[in-house]
């Protein structure tokens, strides 16, 4: 059993997601989230293995083969897809792991790996998300319709996930985040783990 959980972490657009999870990292050393493999071009100021690990098309079908992956997606014409070997090298090692994908990669991790704890983000209203979607009022109606009706079929599957947080205010909605985290560290069994050699002490007859 590793010391580590994986969380899936699902929202639609707006909902506020990355900037949750940036927050969390900021305030938590024991998580780190899963850096993708893609075949897209690498654009000016990234870094290779700390954005995104970049590869060809090719080399991309060849660890699809090799069933290196928990979850991988076609994304505007880019492939995308989330090592199983660094994943489970890191909940080995303690950590726990945030993987940023939609309902559909989440079913695939699912399969894969049953234990995982899937979390959804919802905004507190259609009105909350609308503006957000709207963004600086660049984009025609055509189009900010276009993403509130994509934004209302990912939120149809929230039942499939765990846990629920609404994203009103973001300082309770992290503080949600961070006691979810917190609060499955403290589980019988992860604390025997992490604690063997105290607990031996605490129920030894000296």
């Amino acid at each position: 059993m590793s010391l580590g959980t994986l969380y899936v972490i699902s929202a639609p657009s707006g909902a506020g997601k990355t900037s949750l999870v940036k927050a969390l990292l900021e305030r938590d050393e024991q998580i780190v989230v899963s850096v993708s493999h893609t075949t897209r071009a690498i654009r000016p100021g990234e870094i290779d293995g700390k954005a995104y690990n970049f590869t060809t098309r090719e080399a991309f079908t060849q660890m699809v083969g090799e069933g290196v992956f928990l979850e991988y997606a076609e994304v505007f014409g880019n492939l995308y897809g989330t090592s199983q070997v660094w994943v489970r090298e890191q909940l080995q090692a303690g950590r726990d792991v945030i993987l940023e994908i939609d309902w559909q990669g989440a079913q695939q991790v699912r399969r894969l790996m049953p234990e995982m704890v899937s979390v959804f983000i919802l905004p507190p209203s259609r009105d909350a998300l609308l503006q957000r979607l709207t963004g600086r009022g660049q984009d025609s109606e055509e189009v900010i319709a276009g993403r509130m009706s994509q934004a209302v079929s990912e939120m149809s599957h929230y039942p499939e996930f765990d846990y629920l947080i609404i994203n009103d205010d973001f300082d309770e909605a992290l503080a949600d985040m961070t006691s979810l985290f917190r609060g499955r560290r403290l589980r019988q069994e992860i604390q025997q783990q992490r604690h063997q050699n105290l607990l031996i002490d605490l129920l030894s007859i000296h």
